[in-house]
C-alpha cells in the first residue's frame, strides 16, 4: 500500500500578523529606548529613590495594564463599541471637565492634565482621543444621508469639538485639540463630506489655530524657537536644538544603544516627547527609519482593513478603523517632525513608545479595537465562503 504525504495547508490568520508584529515591536522597542533614556534622570532624582529603573519598571507596569486594557478591548463586538460610543465622550468630557477643578487636578511644568489616582496619573485627553474615534465613526454614520448639508452634518460635530477643544486649551494640551480635531475631520471626510466643504473649513481651522498662536505669547515663542533655535539655543530653543545635535550625533548607525549623551540631562523630556531624539543618537538614521517604517504600517493595515470592512457593509467599523490610523499617524507624525525641528514643539509623546501610562494603555485599547475589526471582517469572509 503507498503511503501519500499531502502538502500541510495553513489555516488563515484570525488577525493581521503584520499589524500585530508591528504593534508589539514598536512596544517592546519602546520599553527598551525608555529604560535607555531615563537612566540618567532617574538615578539623579530624589522622587525616583535614585533607582536607574525606576521608569523601566512603572512603563513595564503601564504595559502590563494596557495589555490587559487590550484583551478586555477585543472581546467587544464593534456594534458594543457603537452603543456605548456616544456615553464614553461624554465621560471622556466630564474626566477633562475635574482635570481643571481646583484640587482635584494636577500641575506639572505650568499645566494642568492629570488626575492623581495615587500611585499613578490619569491623563484624561490620552482617553479622550480614543472616545473621539468611537464617537465621531458613530456620529457620521447616523449623519451619513445628510454628508451634504453643512447645518446637518458639521455643526453638530463642530460644537462637540469646540466644547473639548476649550478645555484641552485651558489645561493647556494645545497638542491633543490638534489630534482630535484632525480624527473629527478625517473621519467626516472619510464618510462621504463634501470635498469643497472640508476645503473651506481646512482653511478655517488653519486661520484659527493661527488666530490661536498670535494671542498666546507662550505659543509665539514656541514658535519664534522652532523658526531659529540657535538664536536663543539656551532660551526658547533649547529643547530643540538639543534634540538636533542628538540627530546629528548619530548620523547613519548611531553611537550605540545606551550610549547617548543628549540623555545625561541635557535633552529634556528624553523619555517622553523627545524620545525619538535618542533613538536618532543612539541607533542613528536607520533606528529612525525602522520606526518610521513600523509606524507607517501600523496606518496602512489600519486603513487596508477599514476598506475591507467597507466592501463588507461595515461602516461603522470601517470609520473606526481608519479613525485610529489617523490618530497613530497624525500624532506619530507631529512627535517626529517636532524631534525632527520640522514642526513647533508640542506635547506630543510617540505613540506606543514614549513614557507615559494612560497613553500606552489608550494605544494599546485602540489597537486591539482595530484587530477587533479586522478579526470581525475575516469572520464574515470565511462565514461567507462556507
Amino acid at each position: 500500500m503507498l503511503r501519500t504525504w499531502e502538502s500541510p495547508v495553513r489555516a488563515p490568520a484570525e488577525v493581521d500578523p503584520m499589524l500585530l508584529w508591528s504593534a508589539l515591536i514598536l512596544l517592546v522597542a519602546g520599553m527598551v529606548m525608555v529604560y535607555s533614556a531615563s537612566i540618567a534622570i532617574a538615578e539623579g532624582g530624589r522622587f525616583t529613590g535614585h533607582q536607574p529603573t525606576y521608569f523601566l519598571v512603572r512603563h513595564a507596569v503601564f504595559l502590563c495594564i494596557g495589555l490587559v486594557a487590550a484583551i478586555a478591548a477585543f472581546q467587544l463586538p464593534l456594534k458594543t463599541w457603537q452603543e456605548i460610543s456616544p456615553w464614553l465622550f461624554v465621560a471622556g468630557f466630564a474626566l477633562l471637565a475635574l482635570v481643571l477643578v481646583p484640587g482635584l487636578g494636577r500641575d506639572v511644568n505650568g499645566a494642568r492634565r492629570w488626575l492623581p489616582l495615587g500611585v499613578a496619573n490619569l491623563q484624561p485627553s490620552e482617553l479622550m482621543k480614543l472616545f473621539a474615534v468611537l464617537y465621531a465613526a458613530d456620529y457620521t454614520v447616523r449623519k451619513m444621508p445628510h454628508m451634504g448639508d453643512l447645518k446637518k452634518a458639521f455643526l453638530p460635530m463642530a460644537g462637540a469639538m469646540v466644547a473639548v477643544g476649550v478645555l484641552l486649551l485651558k489645561e493647556p494640551d494645545f497638542g491633543a485639540f490638534v489630534v482630535i480635531i484632525a480624527i473629527a475631520m478625517g473621519i467626516l471626510f472619510l464618510g462621504g463630506m463634501r470635498a469643497r466643504l472640508f476645503a473651506i473649513l481646512i482653511v478655517l481651522l488653519l486661520v484659527a489655530f493661527a488666530a490661536m498662536i498670535i494671542v498666546s505669547p507662550y505659543r509665539r515663542d514656541r514658535i519664534f524657537g522652532f523658526m531659529d533655535p540657535w538664536s536663543d539655543a539656551f532660551g526658547r530653543g533649547y529643547q530643540l536644538s538639543h534634540a538636533l545635535i542628538a540627530f546629528g550625533r548619530g548620523e547613519f548607525f548611531g553611537v550605540g544603544l545606551g550610549a547617548s549623551v543628549e540623555k545625561l540631562f541635557y535633552l529634556p523630556e528624553a523619555h517622553t516627547d523627545f524620545l525619538l531624539a535618542v533613538i536618532a543618537e543612539e541607533l542613528g538614521f536607520f533606528g529612525v527609519v525602522a520606526v518610521i517604517a513600523l509606524f507607517a504600517l501600523i496606518v496602512q493595515r489600519a486603513f487596508a482593513i477599514g476598506q475591507q470592512a467597507v466592501t463588507l457593509d461595515r461602516l461603522y467599523p470601517a470609520l473606526v478603523a481608519q479613525g485610529i490610523g489617523i490618530w497613530l499617524g497624525v500624532q506619530a507624525f507631529i512627535n517626529m517632525g517636532v524631534n525632527m525641528g520640522l514642526l513647533p514643539t508640542k506635547g506630543l509623546t510617540l505613540p506606543l513608545m514614549s513614557f507615559g501610562g494612560s497613553g500606552i494603555v489608550a494605544n494599546c485599547a485602540a489597537l486591539a479595537i482595530l484587530l477587533r475589526v479586522d478579526w470581525e471582517n475575516r469572520q464574515l469572509m470565511r462565514g461567507a465562503k462556507l
